[in-house]
C-alpha cells in the first residue's frame, strides 16, 4: 500500500498489519469482486468515475483481473457484484450513477469475459451493501449466501471498489452473517488490499466544486480507514496471497 503523509499518521494511530495469507491446497476458496464497473472505474464514465487515470484504481483492476484469470483456470468459483440502478430512482447521497442501460453498470473491459465463463456468478445490486443487494425481494433468498453455501466455501477473497464504502459494508455484513451461522463452512474472509481502491476528492477540490467540506474524500486516508475498519471487525487484510 502506497504511503502518504496522511497514511503514515493514520498507520501510527490506527495500525494495519498487512502481511501474506496462504490458502491451503485443500481449502475451498471463492473470489468476490465488488462493483468493478465502468461507472466507478473507467475514466469519463459518469459522475462517480475517475476524471483522469487513477493509479490506485488501475492497480485494483489489474490485480483483480489477474486473480480472476487464476481462479477461472482452476475452476474455482467467482462472484461479481455489479452496481445497477433503476433510472430515475436516486441513491442518496450520491448523484445518479450506474443506471441500467447507460453502460456505467457493466463490468470494465478487463473483466467483461466473466460474462462468458460458467465459473462466475454475476449479481446486480441496487444498493451499497452487496449482502443486502443479494436478497431476492420475492423469495427472500440471498444469492451471495446461497453461492457460498452451495460451493461449501471455507474462505473467500474480496476485492473491489470502494474500499471504505461498498467493500467495507459488504465485508462487515458477511462477517456478521458468518458469526450468525448463515454461511455454512465459511471461516476466513480475506480482503486483498492491492485489489481494492476508492475515489479521490481532496477537500480543496470539493470546495472548488461548490461542495461542503464534509464531502471531502482523500483517497489514501479513506482507503486506509476502510481497511482498518474491516480488519478491526475480523477480516484478514493482506497485501500478498499464496496459493
Amino acid at each position: 500500500m502506497a504511503k502518504t503523509d496522511d497514511t503514515f499518521i493514520l498507520q501510527s494511530m490506527l495500525p494495519i498489519d498487512l502481511g501474506h495469507h496462504k490458502i491451503a491446497e485443500e481449502t475451498r476458496v471463492g473470489l468476490i469482486i465488488v462493483d468493478e464497473v465502468n461507472g466507478f472505474c473507467t475514466v469519463g464514465w459518469g459522475p462517480l468515475a475517475p476524471k483522469t487515470q487513477n493509479p490506485q484504481v488501475t492497480r485494483m483492476v489489474a490485480e483483480t483481473a489477474k486473480l480472476a484469470r487464476y481462479f477461472d483456470a482452476k475452476g474455482w468459483p467467482i462472484a461479481a457484484f455489479l452496481d445497477t440502478h433503476e433510472p430515475g430512482k436516486p441513491e442518496h447521497p450520491y448523484p445518479p450513477h450506474c443506471e441500467a442501460g447507460t453502460g456505467q453498470e457493466e463490468l470494465v473491459d478487463e473483466l467483461k469475459w466473466l460474462e462468458d465463463t460458467t465459473n462466475a456468478l454475476l449479481i446486480r445490486k441496487d444498493c451499497i451493501n452487496g449482502l443486502i443487494g443479494s436478497v431476492d425481494g420475492e423469495t427472500g433468498k440471498n444469492r451471495i449466501i446461497d453461492w457460498i453455501v452451495r460451493n461449501r466455501l471455507q474462505s473467500v477473497i474480496v476485492v473491489g471498489i470502494c474500499t471504505d464504502i461498498c467493500v467495507l459494508q459488504f465485508v462487515q455484513s458477511l462477517l456478521s452473517a458468518r458469526n450468525h451461522g448463515m454461511t455454512g463452512e465459511l471461516v476466513d474472509i480475506v480482503v486483498y488490499e492491492p485489489g481494492c481502491a476508492t475515489y479521490d476528492l481532496p477537500v480543496d477540490v470539493a470546495c472548488s466544486l461548490g461542495l461542503p467540506k464534509t464531502a471531502a474524500h482523500p483517497q489514501a486516508a479513506a482507503h486506509h480507514m476502510g481497511l482498518y475498519l474491516m480488519a478491526s471487525s475480523g477480516a484478514i487484510v493482506v497485501d500478498r496471497l499464496d496459493f
